[in-house]
């Protein structure tokens, strides 16, 4: 039995095999991320609908534009998992896997007879990614937990506001991508201890751990000052100056003159030499101190200028500075040409998509789109082929529903 999970792969993680069990964003965005550099990677859907990502957010001749995005690079298994036969085949194909991930609620593997007891005895060497909302243990284990959730539980949620005002959420499903990341690096840990120990091992992300991973100074400042740190807009909160400022045109400047050195060109850059020059401006913790008068000098001068007239100027004094992008923005940007971030595929129906490019950029061993996104269920045939059923089996399966699709 060969499960080749991919063919014709190349990058650093040619050969590594995945199954992908999950659903949405955080499981598949990390089996994607893995995808992008060469693993072969298996996805598993229910027959019927598949991944519900297939119908969010704007469709394009009935299935996501997002889903080329996520999905790329995947194979499709139409597969109920609720079936015991159909459980069976996951036995199988995790029996020749490197990788396993899954973000189903805590406890529906082992419901299934999937849970990492039952598969690391078929595979010692099977690496398991479990994203969950609140983890595998603890009180919460059992609640569904969503990225939304875990941004506000993480303390995330509530400095995303103007100061009085009612928190926001970030425009993105920041959660469950930050959720992936730590998934792949628990992956890639793994991956180099089973190198070494030749043992697999389960790897339990948490949705509200991953976004509180990434919240910087919140509790030492709380423990060491009694300090709740609260929103603050556009600015950021004890180091200074950096927010965003109204320009000429309505438009906004982001500026970053928070280090010392900058913090003088800048002044003198908007004709401020006398702030520049103040002793008591000199480092971080006197600018915190003043930054209101900071940011009224700063405003009052962008004010006079267009966002355009405001960058130039920046740039040319080495401040860094930037405009707030849309998506339109982004589209024409030279940058993001040329680093190969706007990346365009070819559709089954002739058209192309844009879609971002990959990254991070590797010198030797770079990522690349080798395939579309699947349709549901592509790929049934050929994975199951490779598995020893017959075209027979295979139809009988298919006419119980247990799987669907068709040939690849």
């Amino acid at each position: 039995m060969d499960i080749t999970f991919s063919s014709a792969n190349t990058g650093p993680l040619a050969g590594l095999k995945v199954l992908e069990l999950g659903q949405l964003i955080a499981g598949p965005f990390a089996a994607k991320t893995l995808a992008d550099f060469g693993a072969g990677v298996i996805k598993i859907e229910p027959p019927g609908a598949g991944d519900p990502l297939r119908k969010w957010r704007l469709l394009k001749d009935g299935t996501s534009v997002w889903w080329q995005v996520q999905s790329r690079n995947k194979r499709s298994l139409a597969l109920d998992l609720k079936d015991p036969q159909a459980q069976d085949i996951v036995r199988q194909l995790a029996a020749g896997a490197d990788v396993l991930i899954e973000n189903f609620r805590p406890g529906a593997m082992e419901g299934w007879g999937l849970g990492p007891d039952e598969l690391l005895k078929i595979n010692p060497r099977l690496i398991m990614l479990r994203i969950s909302g609140y983890g595998q243990t603890g009180p919460y284990r059992d609640r569904p937990g969503f990225g939304v959730v875990a941004e506000a539980m993480s303390g995330l949620r509530h400095l995303t506001a103007e100061p009085g005002r009612v928190p926001v959420r970030v425009g993105v499903s920041i959660g469950d991508t930050l959720a992936a990341l730590h998934g792949v690096i628990g992956i890639l840990l793994a991956l180099q201890h089973r190198h070494v120990s030749g043992q697999g091992q389960v790897i339990d992300v948490a949705l509200y751990e991953a976004v509180f991973n990434c919240m910087e100074s919140l509790l030492p400042e709380y423990s060491a000052f009694g300090a709740v740190r609260g929103p603050a807009g556009s600015a950021l909160p004890g180091i200074a100056p950096s927010n965003a400022y109204r320009c000429k045109d309505e438009a906004y400047a982001l500026i970053a003159g928070n280090g010392d050195s900058i913090f003088k060109r800048l002044m003198t850059l908007i004709g401020r030499d006398d702030l520049a020059a103040d002793p008591l401006l000199a480092d971080n913790a006197g600018r915190v101190a003043r930054v209101d008068e900071i940011d009224e000098a700063i405003g009052l001068w962008a004010a006079e200028r267009t966002v355009d007239e405001v960058l130039a100027q920046l740039d040319k004094a080495s401040v860094p500075a930037g405009r707030i992008y849309s998506v339109a923005d982004i589209a024409a940007d030279p940058h993001y040409q040329a680093r190969g971030m706007l990346d365009s595929v070819q559709m089954d129906d002739g058209s192309t998509l844009a879609v971002p490019g990959i990254t991070p950029k590797l010198s030797l061993t770079p990522g690349g789109h080798r395939r579309n996104a699947p349709t549901l269920g592509q790929d049934t045939d050929a994975v199951l082929q490779e598995l020893g059923l017959s075209p027979e089996q295979i139809q009988g399966l298919k006419d119980k529903g247990i799987v669907a699709g068709g040939k690849a």
